[in-house]
């Protein structure tokens, strides 16, 4: 059970750190830019702009990933 759960944190890694970058990115935009009328959806509430900078850093980083799973794949079709 510990193993797997290292293993799944192992290869979410690179997701959580772009969370991670994406929630402090967010924060500061709504701390800097915001929205002075309080009407904007996304940065009228610290809360938002958080959570929508994770999603989107979580999103960025995955690009990254491609490669890894390229070499994935091809190990599969080479064993079979």
């Amino acid at each position: 059970m510990m193993l797997s759960m290292k293993k799944w944190f192992s290869d979410q890694l690179l997701y959580i750190i772009g969370a991670i970058v994406g929630a402090i990115a967010g924060y500061f935009y709504w701390q800097q830019v915001g929205c002075d009328s309080g009407t904007c959806m996304i940065t009228s509430k610290p809360i938002n702009s958080t959570l929508y900078g994770a999603l989107l850093g979580a999103l960025l980083f995955s690009m990254f990933k491609h490669e890894e799973i390229k070499n994935i794949k091809q190990n599969n079709t080479e064993q079979q």
